[in-house]
């Protein structure tokens, strides 16, 4: 089963970003770069994906029983889900209300020093790095303004 569902997930998502990136083809420059930049990496990805579990000779064999955590019982994997949901949603919220730039090192921090229950100075260097490095690419190379978070704008902050 596992198999199986590796393979076709896999190539569902070369599908997907082989066409993303066809059809950015003959988009301008400065258009075509952000769903290249993304779809390329995820073609080869997936490409990598499904040659791997084509090619994997212990998975020529039997099939073997497919398990997300060897350890647990079933309400302690719902609630690392369900935390895992709230995380996402929690970043999907920042970015509304404080904008992408000032959620990125917000969450990273937040998620680094709560969940991951790093040091202060770990979690603030990989905030700072990440939000420099989102800096760089998205707003001095691509140029891609990202809109202010609702509550800044409401503040005037933005």
């Amino acid at each position: 089963m596992h198999r199986r569902a590796s393979l076709v997930l896999g190539v569902a998502f070369m599908v997907v970003s082989g066409a993303a990136a066809y059809l950015a083809l003959d988009w301008p420059w400065k258009a075509k770069l952000f769903p290249l930049v993304i779809a390329v990496p995820v073609f080869c990805m997936a490409l990598a994906e499904v040659v791997w579990t084509v090619l994997d000779p212990a998975a020529r064999g039997e099939e073997r029983e497919f398990k997300l955590s060897g350890q647990g019982t079933d309400r302690g994997m719902l609630r690392r889900t369900l935390l895992a949901v709230a995380w996402m949603i929690g970043f999907f919220a920042a970015i509304v209300l404080v904008g992408f730039q000032a959620a990125i090192p917000l969450l990273t921090l937040c998620y680094l020093k709560l969940q991951g229950r790093e040091s202060w100075g770990l979690s603030i260097v990989f905030a700072i790095a990440i939000s420099a490095a989102v800096y760089l690419v998205f707003d001095w190379l691509l140029h891609l303004p990202f809109p202010p978070g609702l509550l800044l704008g409401w503040l005037g902050l933005a």
